[in-house]
C-alpha cells in the first residue's frame, strides 16, 4: 500500500507536510504528538494503525507544526494555530463531504473544534485517548509539577545520544511495548524535532482546554480510551464522553496509549471504528465461508494473500513462526484448502475484505 505525500502553506506562511492513502469513505486525522509522515508508515509502533485506516477509508493525516516533515521553524505554538491547520489540511484535501474525523490524544482538541464549527462537514467523531484539559487546567498541582518538570528535562535531554530521558518519555507511552518498539519510538523523538521546540509544544498542550466546547458537539460521537494508561488518565475520556450528547464511551483493556498490533484492545478498536462508521458492509460483503475465521485468522490470511511468508508475518504481528504456522493450518482447515495457492485464491475470488462498488 502507498501513501501521497504533499506540502502546503498555512495561513501564515508555515510550510505543513499531509499524505494520503487508500480508497473508500474519507477519514481525517487531526495531527497529534509524535508523529512523521514517512518514518510512521513502516513502524513497529504506528504501521497497523495507518494500514488500517488507510485499507477502509480514504485516510488522511497531517504532521504538526514544528514536528516530523512539516516546517520545523515556526513563531507560536497555540491551540488555535492547531485548529487553523486542520481547516488548512482538509481545504486543500478535499475530502468527499460529510467526512469522519479522527482525533488521538492532544490531536482531540482541533478535531473537537473543528466538528464544533463545522458539523454540517463530519459524519462521525472519533476520539481515542483525548483530553479536555491540559495538565495546567485540570486542577491538578501535582501532574502539573511533573509535566514541568518532564518539559525542563526535554531541553537537556532531548536531543542527547544517551537514550535514557527518551526512554523515560516513551515509557508513559507504551509501557506493554517490546525492545524493537522502544527503541523505534525513541529513535522517533530526535528524528521528529529538536529539544526547545518539543519542550514549547510540550507546554502548549499544558494549556488546552476545550471543556466549554464539548455540550456544543452535535455530530455522532464514538469515545475510546485505555482504562490503565498513563499518559491520559481515563477520568479525561470519561469527561468527554459524558459531556457530549449521546457520545458511545468504550473502556479498552490495556495500559498503553498508543494501542499495540498484538493487543486484544487493538482488535476491539478496530471492531468498534468499523461499526461506528458504517464499514460493517465489508464482511456482509464475503462469503460466508469466512465466518469460521477467529480476527487473527483473518488478518494472517489478509497478509498471506498479499504474498507475505510465515517469517514476515510473525514480524509484522509480534508473534512467532510457529505460532503463525498453527494459525496457518487451522485456517486451511476452516476453509478446505490445501496450500497457500488455493487459499489466495479463495481469499481474493470470495471477496475477503472487499467492500462491494459504491458501499460505505
Amino acid at each position: 500500500m502507498q501513501q501521497s505525500i504533499r506540502l502546503t502553506k498555512t495561513r501564515d506562511r508555515v510550510t505543513l507536510a499531509w499524505a494520503e492513502a487508500g480508497t473508500g469513505p474519507a477519514l481525517v486525522k487531526a495531527s497529534n504528538w509524535l508523529t512523521h509522515l514517512q518514518y510512521d508508515w513502516d513502524s513497529p509502533v504506528w504501521r497497523h494503525w495507518m494500514r488500517f485506516f488507510a485499507e477502509h477509508y480514504r485516510f488522511i493525516r497531517y504532521d504538526e507544526r514544528g514536528c516530523g516533515m512539516t516546517e520545523w521553524e515556526v513563531g507560536d505554538i497555540t491551540a488555535e494555530q492547531w485548529y487553523a491547520d486542520i481547516e488548512t489540511v482538509i481545504e486543500v484535501a478535499r475530502p468527499e463531504k460529510p467526512f469522519a474525523l479522527l482525533g488521538i490524544s492532544q490531536g482531540g482538541a482541533a478535531a473537537i473544534h473543528y466538528a464544533v464549527e463545522h458539523p454540517e462537514n463530519v459524519s462521525h467523531l472519533i476520539l481515542y485517548g483525548v483530553y479536555a484539559q491540559g495538565k495546567a487546567v485540570r486542577n491538578d498541582p501535582a501532574g502539573e509539577q511533573r509535566s514541568r518538570a518532564t518539559i525542563a528535562l526535554t531541553r537537556l535531554g532531548w536531543g542527547q545520544d544517551n537514550p535514557v530521558y527518551r526512554q523515560l518519555f516513551t515509557s508513559r507511552f507504551i509501557p506493554g511495548a517490546t525492545d524493537e518498539q522502544l527503541k523505534w519510538f525513541n529513535e522517533l523523538c530526535r528524528r521528529t524535532t529538536t529539544p526547545e521546540i518539543a519542550a514549547r509544544i510540550m507546554n502548549a498542550r499544558m494549556y488546552v482546554n476545550v471543556l466549554d466546547l464539548l455540550p456544543r458537539v452535535s455530530v455522532p460521537t464514538l469515545v475510546l480510551h485505555a482504562r490503565d494508561e498513563e499518559a491520559v488518565p481515563l477520568s479525561q475520556g470519561r469527561l468527554i464522553a459524558s459531556s457530549i450528547a449521546g457520545a458511545k464511551f468504550v473502556e479498552l483493556d490495556s495500559r498503553n496509549h498508543i494501542l499495540l498490533e498484538h493487543e486484544p484492545a487493538w482488535a476491539r478498536f478496530k471492531e468498534e471504528v468499523l461499526a461506528f462508521t458504517g464499514q460493517t458492509a465489508r464482511r456482509e460483503s464475503e462469503d460466508p465461508i469466512f465466518e469460521a475465521l477467529s480476527p487473527r485468522e483473518r488478518e494472517i490470511l489478509t497478509r498471506i494473500a498479499e504474498g507475505c511468508t510465515n517469517i514476515n508475518i510473525g514480524r509484522q504481528l509480534f508473534i512467532s513462526e510457529k505460532t503463525v504456522r498453527n494459525h496457518v493450518t487451522r485456517i486451511f482447515e476452516k476453509l478446505g484448502v490445501q496450500s497457500r495457492a488455493q487459499a489466495i485464491v479463495l481469499a481474493k475470488d470470495k471477496r475477503l475484505g472487499v467492500a462491494p462498488a459504491g458501499s460505505g
